[in-house]
């Protein structure tokens, strides 16, 4: 009889290989079904039975509640203007950390720096409608507030996040508490009485430099950047002429416009007196005292403007002249250390302006051919 076959002898399971590992898109498929399950999106594509959009969570909610409370805080600033709050380092550096702290306790998102800053462009954005004239304000000072709102935030997760704590940060707490106290009852880091000063030299006699200080000019759109960029006011004509004590000067600039339904543009005007004369046959000097401002009272107190031209004779050349403008103001805004630098460098430009305006006027004459002013 033939013997039956043995059974086979049971082999050792098999080594799993290469092919049996998870490939990297399965790995990534994973990811993202944990991701969506996370959030609260549907595991399946459901279009056409279910919408795709994400769930309201509660990190969503309280990013809403912190955009609203940021609207309604500066609605209350810009109605009540209660102590002149928008013009302090409180307003600038206190409402963004404030908000900053907000998202750092209520959201738990990869990254708060990043939510933070959703949350800032946010109010920046609703702030522009409510601030009026102070968008000019907003926009120079969207840079202190990004920043203060990623300090702050960082901070934040730094002192109270326990993945990520960092206890030296507790050094810089004090120092970001002093500086938002700026412009409260008048405490000021720097001096606010500041000048801004442009000269040019024009190809022209100290008496052409000034017939043109004496008549009105005709104003030109500005080359400086910053002047271009930022909506501040332009002058459109100016009223009144001579050099001579008592003399006035009315200069009117574009007129205020608001994004309110209906609202009609408001004039605006520069006027000033000269208070101070000089003039004589190698240069001279006159000082305009701002007697009335409804142009930049929102953003400084402008107090004066002095012209000063003297005569750069060269050998062998003709008569040139140096002018140069000053305009003394008075810093309104706080912080200091950052609007002080921004003021200074706004008016410098300013007073370059004013004096590329006349030495185009003083060379007006000679480039027509007419006889120069007496």
């Amino acid at each position: 009889m033939t013997q039956p076959p043995e059974p086979p002898e049971p082999r050792e399971p098999a080594e799993p290989t290469a092919s049996d590992q998870p490939s990297e898109a399965d790995r990534r498929a994973d990811r993202e079904a944990a991701e969506r399950y996370a959030s609260g999106r549907p595991l399946r594509d459901t279009r056409g039975r279910q919408s795709d959009l994400p769930r309201p969570t509660p990190a969503r909610w309280i990013l809403a509640g912190v955009v609203l409370a940021a609207f309604v805080g500066l609605l209350a600033v810009r109605v009540t203007r209660f102590g002149g709050l928008d013009q302090t380092a409180l307003f600038y550096v206190g409402l963004p950390a404030l908000l900053a702290l907000l998202v750092v306790f209520g959201c738990r998102a990869r990254s708060a720096v990043g939510v933070a800053m959703v949350v800032t462009t946010l109010g920046l954005l609703l702030a522009g409608p409510l601030l009026g004239e102070g968008m000019v304000c907003l926009v120079i000072s969207a840079p202190l507030i990004y920043g203060i709102t990623a300090l702050v935030t960082w901070l934040g997760v730094a002192l109270f996040r326990s993945d990520q704590r960092h206890p030296n940060a507790l050094v810089a707490v004090p120092i970001l508490f002093a500086l938002t106290m700026e412009g409260i009852g008048g405490f000021s880091l720097l001096p606010r009485e500041d000048t801004g000063t442009g000269s040019v030299l024009v190809e022209a006699a100290p008496a052409d430099v000034a017939a043109a200080l004496a008549a009105p000019p005709e104003y030109a759109p500005p080359s400086a950047l910053l002047l271009r960029a930022v909506p501040f006011p332009e002058p459109v004509e100016a009223v009144g002429e001579g050099l001579a004590v008592g003399d006035t000067r009315l200069v009117h600039f574009t007129p205020r416009r608001t994004l309110a339904l209906g609202a009609e543009a408001t004039p605006r005007h520069l006027e000033l007196e000269i208070v101070e004369s000089e003039v004589g046959d190698d240069g001279g000097r006159v000082v305009f005292e701002v007697t009335e401002d409804t142009a930049f009272a929102n953003w400084m107190e402008m107090e004066r403007a002095v012209a000063t031209w003297q005569t750069e004779a060269v050998a062998g050349e003709a008569d040139r002249t140096r002018l140069t403008w000053e305009i003394d103001y008075r810093r309104t805004y706080d912080p200091s250390w950052y609007f002080g630098p921004v003021q200074a460098y706004a008016t410098g430009l300013a007073a370059d302006y004013l004096a590329g305006t006349f030495r185009d006027a003083a060379l007006a004459p000679a480039e027509s051919g007419e006889e120069p002013r007496p």
